[in-house]
């Protein structure tokens, strides 16, 4: 089976910014990012059809995508954050809006979330998931995810942090 033309060129593109420890993570990535925009899906089983050696059985290929989606050497520090500050870098010295917010799943969990608003859409900066039972956290549960996404900010830009009445400290307000 030749190699598809979409899954080369997103190798081509990661690999300038991404530096795995391992090749094959990079491989793995571009072979699965090519997978979700070929299948316009974000569910795991839509991507079978896309992904390489399709003789193999459904299952196979699910524990492959388990694996890269649990191995503790794949983090959106080695793969999303070269990309992101890339993607950043024309930003350097403007004005920026982030927008925090949380959202809950199945009543357990909820993410806490900093994203650039750009272009009527938003680019994730930082997000953490915890266990809780309510979209209102506290300060310190979501200081981190705003200490992360400050860290990947553009050098001089000039941020103005969004959020809704759930997020009250006065250690926000002031510079």
């Amino acid at each position: 089976m030749a190699t598809p033309q979409l899954y080369r060129q997103l190798l081509k593109q990661l690999g300038q910014w991404i530096i795995p420890k391992d090749l094959r993570h990079l491989k793995n990535c571009a072979e699965i990012v090519a997978a979700i925009i070929e299948s316009e899906s974000a569910c795991l089983a839509h991507w079978i059809p896309y992904l390489s050696h399709r003789d193999c059985q459904a299952r196979s290929h699910m524990e492959r995508l388990s694996y890269f989606m649990h191995n503790p050497s794949i983090s959106d520090e080695v793969l999303y954050v070269p990309l992101l500050k890339q993607f950043l870098k024309e930003w350097t010295g403007q004005e920026l809006i982030l927008v925090m917010d949380t959202s809950m799943f199945w009543d357990t969990y909820c993410i806490v979330e900093v994203c650039v608003a750009w272009g009527g859409r938003s680019i994730t900066l930082a997000q953490a998931v915890i266990e809780h039972g309510s979209a209102t956290v506290g300060f310190e549960q979501y200081l981190p995810v705003l200490e992360a996404a400050k860290s990947r900010l553009p050098i001089g830009s000039q941020p103005t942090l969004l959020a809704d009445r759930g997020f009250e400290p006065g250690e926000l307000m002031g510079g």
